[in-house]
């Protein structure tokens, strides 16, 4: 799942971290006094005033000891009845939980109904769409999301992976309406007296609390089956026709899946749910898959745009987080790891294994920069579980998988990973479960890789020098770690191949990197042509190795090494020499692989010569469309009038939207009478997704230019509800940021003000953010309205840096102001939890 950037759509992937200092606990799972064993809930949702009665009857057994006291996770549920097949002496409700207390304690082992009555208005876990939040009327609908502790807020359980059960849910929406849940369909009868439909769904294999998924309302569907499972692609009515597109690879996902992982498929169907305004990118719910809106596209974007990525990751969680689960959330990456790899083999198998190096380069990559961020991929430290949903647990997850196949091999990989699902299946796990059974089957000691790459933080970096000795046929290859050694980052020790490359053909050396600094001689036939540092990218490592221009430039036309050739082709843009743009311009019209001309197109911009330019230029006809968008977004790298001509005519002519939006946004740098008509058409036009539209309120802020505000917010007026919630809160921003520099702010202030209430929480988010972009103080007591709203809210949050970007901005003496009123606040709260001290040494008090 995605935390606002709307290109990467994996499952909670980019969720904010908070630094290893500010988490003040390490966190454990919480103790399982009983066992839950089934959950049966019955629900009827209010679309009209968004909110939800219903009955959750658990059946429990105590574990190891009698059971006086039942706690279930409940936050702000308004409970009517509380009853049991054991007899209540009294129940408790406060806002986080419910208490039960029995008239005597329970046996262990003992089976016990217990049924809690309510009704709640969730602020999260249940989420409502419907016409009076702004959306289309045949479009209503309602949607669940658990992981990892919503659930809690729309009915009570026990909130936390540790524990499996089975369950049931019967939902009572008005005739026409869709219920979906896990499982299978039992039952759907209409009840004469209300007049609803009560749809029954049961989930007969156990599953943990936050993958138990409500979906409810209108929606179409598409339909397949592999083998005797049925597979179900159900969207808005209004979405229907761009179904097919993203459910087209599932199919094939599964059966791969099935192959590879050596586990049959263990639900009873499968079934993807697109809602609107999805938090993330989708959410693996048992047999039932919810997924953002945003993954659906037409064909007109061609390669650009793709569901399959999304759909195979959160296929992989049916396996990998459901069928195996973690047991708290510090081992979190035993989902996301193996969800992210597995979508990488499946990108494999579908496209080569070329695309499947690709894609994890890429993740490399994004692991790599995070050079400030040294804490292990298992590790406690967290205020809120949402924060393990990072790089930590999915590209770097992944890659752990990744370099542990590269050890072991494919086959007994395999056998490793089929052996862990079958011993766990149905249970939750942690991080040792994986490596006792590698040890088990490979016979090998594991601790080190295992110590190293998971319960340690950061990753190796290697500076690498070649040198050659043509008397003794000598390669010296100098290795050099040169991470910052200390804290949780260690000393590596790891397999490095070093591939040398001559007229003779390729020789393989593999050594092991184990000291701060040493040396490596290989003794060859020739001198190498081509020198390679892990030429199977099966270590996840930075590496820095500046090979001669020669080199490079054969490493580019070695057409067996599609890998080392996008390498050689981002090292010659740290060249400025014409003959590195001269092979870059060739490898970007001949290369037989996209990922290579995409690396050549990157590298010319960063030359940013006039030759460079003119090489872009040449390159436009590009039958891949993700490589024609990145020569696009390469020229508008340049400010130049050549550029700026190509731009429009990019915008103006291009049949992908995506790529047409690529022009427009870059169009941002020039302020002219043809820009400036060419950004008014793509403020009038009409595309799926509006993606023009977007581009241009994106080019527009670039302009920085005041004139452009009343513009932009009679667009926003005219063409609210053309935008989504996300772009309408970047549009929202962009008004912002070009009035902060008018001398009176009062009319974009009530203008932006406007929108603090929306129904839809991206927009609402979207314009508090923009009043502290705003830089007008005259918000701040807006601001603060909102900052004291439920902690950890996204518009608590969102209040709170707007604020701190005002406050910033003012003069010490309106700071000095500030600091006198928080101590003030201060003070008061130590005085009411000082009374609340006293009152509660009272009542001890009495009781003694």
């Amino acid at each position: 799942m995605d935390f606002g950037a709307e290109a990467s759509l994996l499952c909670r992937h980019g969720a904010p971290s908070s630094s290893p200092e500010s988490a003040e606990h390490r966190r454990y799972a919480p103790d399982r006094k009983a066992d839950i064993l089934h959950l049966a809930l019955d629900v009827t949702p209010d679309f009209q005033q968004r909110t939800v009665a219903g009955t959750a009857t658990l059946t429990f057994k105590p574990i190891a000891k009698p059971l006086d006291e039942l706690r279930l996770d409940a936050v702000d549920l308004t409970v009517l009845a509380v009853t049991a097949s054991e007899k209540i002496a009294a129940h408790q409700v406060t806002g986080r939980e419910i208490i039960v207390t029995f008239a005597a304690p329970i046996a262990p082992d003992k089976e016990v109904k217990l049924a809690i009555q309510y009704r709640a208005e969730p602020r999260r876990g249940l989420y409502f769409r419907t016409p009076e939040m702004g959306y289309k009327a045949g479009d209503l609908h309602i949607f669940t999301q658990g992981e990892a502790d919503e659930a809690r807020h729309w009915y009570p359980s026990h909130d936390y992976p540790n524990e499996k059960f089975t369950s049931e849910i019967t939902c009572r929406v008005p005739e026409g309406m869709v219920v979906l849940s896990n499982g299978r369909k039992v039952s759907e009868a209409k009840d004469p007296q209300s007049g609803l439909v009560a749809v029954r769904w049961s989930q007969d294999k156990p599953h943990v609390n936050y993958l138990l998924s409500l979906v409810a309302g209108h929606f179409k569907k598409v339909e397949d089956k592999y083998r005797d499972i049925p597979l179900e692609f159900y969207t808005p009515p209004s979405d229907i026709n761009e179904a097919p597109a993203s459910f087209r690879d599932t199919k094939d996902a599964m059966a791969f899946f099935e192959k590879e992982i050596g586990v049959p498929y263990p639900w009873a169907k499968y079934a993807q749910v697109v809602v609107h305004d999805f938090h993330f990118g989708g959410m693996e719910n048992t047999s039932i898959t919810t997924l953002t809106d945003r993954t659906l596209h037409q064909a007109d974007t061609e390669a650009l745009t793709s569901s399959a990525g999304l759909v195979s990751h959160e296929l992989a969680h049916q396996w990998f987080g459901d069928l195996v689960t973690c047991k708290d959330w510090s081992h979190v990456w035993l989902n996301e790891g193996f969800a992210t790899y597995y979508a990488h083999l499946f990108e494999g198998h579908q496209h080569g294994r070329d695309a499947m190096l690709w894609g994890l380069y890429n993740d490399a990559r994004g692991v790599l920069a995070q050079t400030n961020d040294t804490r292990p991929v298992v590790q406690r430290r967290y205020d809120d579980p949402n924060e393990q949903f990072g790089f930590r647990a999915y590209p770097k997850g992944g890659w752990v998988l990744h370099m542990m196949r590269a050890e072991l091999g494919d086959d007994l990989y395999r056998r490793c990973i089929q052996t862990y699902l079958v011993r766990h299946q149905f249970k939750t796990v942690v991080t040792e479960d994986l490596r006792a059974v590698v040890e088990e089957l490979s016979g090998r000691n594991y601790d080190q890789f295992f110590d190293q790459w998971l319960y340690h933080g950061g990753q190796p970096e290697l500076d690498v020098i070649h040198s050659w000795d043509e008397k003794s046929k000598l390669a010296k290859v100098t290795v050099k770690q040169a991470q910052k050694i200390g804290g949780n980052v260690p000393l590596f020790r790891l397999p490095l191949t070093i591939r040398f490359t001559s007229k003779s053909g390729a020789v393989d050396h593999r050594v092991t990197v184990k000291e701060k600094e040493e040396d490596f001689y290989c003794p060859l036939k020739e001198a190498p042509q081509i020198v390679r540092i892990d030429p199977e990218l099966a270590l996840l490592a930075k590496v820095t190795f500046k090979p001669s221009a020669a080199m490079l430039h054969a490493q580019l036309a070695a057409k067996d090494d599609a890998m080392g050739r996008a390498i050689a082709a981002e090292q010659l843009g740290l060249r400025k020499d014409r003959d590195s743009v001269a092979k870059l311009k060739q490898a970007l019209s001949r290369d037989a692989f996209f990922g290579v001309r995409v690396k050549a197109a990157e590298a010319l911009r960063s030359i940013h010569s006039d030759e460079a330019l003119d090489a872009l230029l040449a390159s436009l006809e590009q039958p891949d469309a993700r490589v024609r968008d990145t020569v696009v977004n390469a020229i508008a790298g340049f400010y130049n009038p050549k550029a700026r001509e190509t731009l429009l005519r990019v915008a103006a002519a291009e049949k992908n939207p995506a790529i047409s939006a690529t022009a427009i946004r870059g169009l941002g740098k020039y302020n002219d009478t043809q820009v400036n008509e060419s950004l008014t058409a793509a403020l009038n036009s009409n595309t799926y997704r509006q993606r023009k539209l977007d581009a241009a309120v994106a080019a527009i802020r670039d302009q920085d230019s005041a004139s452009w505000a009343e513009t932009l917010r009679g667009t926003i007026t005219k063409r609210g509800e053309d935008f989504s919630s996300f772009a309408l809160g970047n549009a929202l921003d962009a008004l912002a940021s070009l009035n902060r520099a008018e001398q009176k702010k009062d009319s974009a202030r009530a203008f932006l003000a406007g929108f603090v209430n929306s129904k839809k929480q991206r927009v609402k988010t979207g314009a508090l953010r923009a009043l502290g972009t705003l830089g007008d103080d005259g918000a701040i007591p807006l601001l603060e309205t909102f900052a004291q709203s439920a902690k950890n809210s996204p518009e608590q949050k969102e209040a709170e840096a707007a604020l701190a970007k005002l406050r910033g901005a003012q003069k010490p003496g309106d700071n000095l102001k500030d600091l006198r009123k928080e101590l003030s606040d201060v003070k008061e709260e130590n005085r009411k939890l000082r009374k609340e001290f006293d009152e509660l040494k009272q009542r001890l008090d009495a009781k003694k």
